[in-house]
């Protein structure tokens, strides 16, 4: 196995179907329609990174069979992306090793705030992640991680590339516009996990054109949509994308 790719899950913020049962235009009827909230795995023979601790990351790893990571990385600190951090205390139990966590710096400064007991521990629970800064290009494991900086409203969030080997895995989520330098990071990888919200313009999330225009201009040998809303249904996507593009769906798995 040289990379790994598991999709934990492909949805909004407010995940597919909402509360009250609200499933848009997505037929409840086909199971990859229902999405929980956007969260990966990348993976080598010998190191296991998750992106992002969305609020659903209990059932996700139920779903998934996983019980073990060795690093955590934030994209950014918005609540879909981290408010599942708690969960990470049952890995914790699994090792007794605090997990490394990165995030980049700004970020990472407002989760040790928001939850420091995770971070510093108290009188009655260890701490469970040993705080990390996100560099531009780092080794984490036997994995090659470089990350760009992408517009995301008032903030950034980090545009990912993993490499291992000739082997490589982009994940881009959380994104409102496209720059040189996302571009530059994620030309010519294997599989490109990208954002698209929806088919209308948001102000800051990519949407179905823009995702297409960037992925024409990365070329990827692969793509998979992601963070995809009530309007994105699944079987009309393939319907209208080519065979190298599709729509993620929750416990899918790649190698590369």
């Amino acid at each position: 196995m040289a990379l790994k790719l598991t999709i934990l899950g492909c949805g909004t913020s407010a995940g597919v179907p909402r509360i009250g049962n609200d499933w848009g235009n997505c037929d409840p009827n086909e199971p990859k329609n229902r999405r929980s909230r956007v969260s990966i795995i990348v993976e080598s023979q010998t190191t296991r990174i998750l992106i992002d601790t969305s609020p659903d990351l209990r059932s996700q790893f139920l779903a998934c069979d996983i019980d073990t990571i060795d690093s955590v990385i934030w994209t950014h600190d918005h609540a879909d992306h981290c408010h599942g951090i708690d969960d990470l205390r049952q890995v914790f139990h699994k090792t007794r090793e605090p997990i490394n966590a990165y995030a980049r710096s700004f970020a990472l400064e407002s989760l040790m705030r928001r939850f420091s007991y995770a971070f510093d521990g108290n009188r009655y629970y260890p701490s469970i992640c040993e705080a990390r800064t996100l560099e531009n290009e780092m080794l984490i494991g036997d994995i090659v991680v470089k990350t760009v900086d992408q517009p995301h409203g008032s903030i950034t969030s980090a545009g990912l590339r993993f490499e291992h080997g000739s082997k490589s895995i982009c994940y881009a989520t959380d994104f409102g516009d496209v720059t040189e330098d996302m571009r530059r990071n994620f030309k010519d990888c294997d599989i490109f996990v990208v954002d698209a919200l929806r088919e209308e313009p948001h102000p800051t999330h990519a949407h179905l054109n823009m995702t297409l225009d960037l992925i024409k201009d990365v070329n990827p040998h692969y793509s998979l949509l992601t963070h995809m809303d009530k309007s994105m249904d699944y079987q009309q996507l393939c319907s209208i994308l080519p065979d190298t593009i599709r729509p993620a769906y929750d416990g899918l798995v790649i190698e590369v």
